[in-house]
């Protein structure tokens, strides 16, 4: 190959370290299904919680957004920045959690129009069942301090990288 010829990444095999010799373009291009695919797993175990505690009204997307409301009074404008959510998938989420009785929503004091969650008594219990589950597993995962080092790198990396992403969509201009 000569110098001046581009060598194309090597890609990253799904669910494995990068092989070796793997360029950071196509890790850094891998990252996004990772992490698409970790998301995916997630949902699937929280389904299987929901499942073990007997909850079979919800989806395991319904049951993240008690969690984000968690034991605080917000708008949905807030919840809607805490989490990624669609926007109409949002609203059938949020009436169904009303009408199932796992979410208080009020007008507001100050403005009439805008809406204020917090979770009811049902909402409550939910999470406390799950925060019980998410300990079990937690541990289960963690077995040294080496482990629990290696799983909060691995946090500040992620989030490094989500605020790398938010600020070239918010900052960057495209260069044509």
């Amino acid at each position: 190959m000569s110098a001046t010829a581009k060598q194309q990444p090597t890609p990253a095999v799904p669910g494995n370290a990068p092989p070796s010799g793997a360029s950071l373009p196509a890790v850094y291009t891998d990252l996004g299904r990772i992490i698409e695919s970790m998301t995916r797993r997630f949902l699937d175990v929280l389904r299987m919680e929901l499942a073990r505690i007997g909850i079979d009204d919800l989806s395991p997307g319904q049951a993240l957004m008690l969690i984000n409301i968690g034991g605080e009074e917000l708008s949905v404008r807030d919840l809607l920045e805490r989490g990624y959510y669609l926007g109409s998938n949002a609203s059938y989420n949020l009436k169904h959690l009303v009408e199932a009785g796992y979410v208080d929503r009020s007008a507001s004091q100050r403005d009439r129009r805008t809406a204020r969650l917090r979770l009811s008594e049902r909402g409550l219990k939910l999470c406390e069942a799950l925060r019980g589950l998410e300990a079990v597993r937690s541990e289960a995962l963690i077995r040294s301090d080496e482990e629990a080092a290696d799983l909060e790198t691995t946090y500040r990396t992620l989030r490094r990288l989500e605020r790398a992403w938010s600020d070239l969509i918010r900052y960057d201009t495209p260069e044509f």
